[in-house]
């Protein structure tokens, strides 16, 4: 019985683990785009910092976007940045 407990308390802990870092996605409006802070900031107020040398034109203040993301550091570190339709 003690090593059934154990045995579900650590397949309950790598779960939780496991789920911390899977990416999120976040879709939105862009409100402003900074090319020097690599950063992107939606209409909500959250805002994405995106890979350095981040380079993509049709990123500007208005777009809509689907963001994927993991949250490091406390900070949202995107993954990739989808323009919407």
């Amino acid at each position: 019985m003690r090593a059934l407990i154990t045995t579900a308390a650590a397949a309950a802990i790598l779960a939780t683990s496991t789920l911390a870092f899977a990416a999120q996605t976040a879709n939105g409006t862009v409100k402003s785009f900074d090319q020097k802070a690599d950063s992107v900031t939606l209409t909500d107020g959250a805002t994405y910092w995106l890979p350095k040398g981040f380079s993509n034109p049709a990123v500007k203040a208005g777009t809509k976007v689907q963001i994927s993301f993991d949250m490091t550091g406390g900070k949202n570190m995107a993954k990739s940045v989808t323009i919407m339709k």
